[in-house]
């Protein structure tokens, strides 16, 4: 095989066919497909899970093959997660809000259930909602801050390279401020932000980040999250690397427990 022949069929190889109305989940896909892989993780935090969707996704279109911890408050789409995740040993279900305190909480069941959350709606910047983020329900569920989960299941599943995703519709930052130390034991992280307020507790894109990079982290990515409402941008997804391991040789981040608190890199 000529040179040529070699280059063309490496082009061949690398052409894919994309439905144009899921072309907005390859950058994300094929992002995490490397970011993942960089970071040696072996176990992704789920937060905000749904019906399970992003597991799926990082199963199926991402080649992840380590452990997912799914937390999913609403009985019901804790229930098809937990379907979807039948005979996936690594892909673990639990019906749990991650929160601000241990205990319990009134979580908001909305007409679309993508849009439920701890926090209460808002239409105040767009109207496009309205109707899919309307509280139809609201049931009791338990909470826990983000370090207890954290430790407790470290402790039971010995991971060390954690990744944290939160899709908590409003709440991602009352999460990480509510356990800001524990953030630094996370290799990476994805989390949704706010260009329009659409929850009472939406956070500024802009003061999100700003939170984020004080608990130690650094932009590696924005990734669109939905198909899109043209032309407004409402919202959109950060992918984060912890600053001490973002540099282009391969990462050797210390393992859970060997992390300085106070400067988020490895201790002597």
């Amino acid at each position: 095989m000529n040179v040529v022949q070699r280059k063309l069929l490496s082009l061949f190889r690398n052409i894919a066919i994309i439905d144009r109305r899921k072309l907005y989940q390859v950058w994300e896909q094929s992002h995490l497909a490397k970011l993942l892989d960089y970071l040696e993780v072996d176990c992704v935090f789920d937060i905000g899970a749904n019906r399970g969707q992003y597991a799926k996704m990082l199963r199926c279109k991402v080649g992840y093959t380590g452990l997912i911890f799914s937390f999913e408050p609403n009985p019901r789409d804790a229930h098809f997660a937990r379907e979807a995740s039948a005979g996936d040993e690594r892909w673990i279900v639990m019906e749990l809000a991650i929160a601000e305190t241990d205990g319990e909480a009134k979580f908001n069941v909305m007409r679309d259930s993508e849009f439920s959350s701890l926090s209460l709606p808002s239409h105040r910047d767009a109207e496009l909602f309205r109707e899919m983020n309307a509280i139809v329900d609201t049931v009791s569920v338990r909470t826990e801050r983000l370090e207890t989960v954290l430790f407790r299941l470290q402790a039971e599943y010995n991971f060390k390279r954690p990744f944290l995703k939160m899709d908590t519709q409003g709440f991602d930052v009352k999460i990480v401020r509510a356990s800001a130390q524990a953030m630094r034991k996370f290799v990476g992280m994805q989390s949704e932000l706010s260009i329009a307020k659409l929850y009472t507790d939406s956070v500024d894109f802009r003061e999100a980040l700003t939170e984020y990079e004080r608990c130690g982290f650094s932009l590696s990515a924005f990734v669109p999250n939905n198909a899109g409402h043209f032309p407004r941008l409402l919202e959109t997804d950060c992918v984060m690397i912890r600053s001490d391991l973002a540099y282009h040789e391969t990462p050797r981040a210390p393992v859970i427990g060997h992390v300085n608190e106070k400067q988020g890199a490895p201790s002597g």
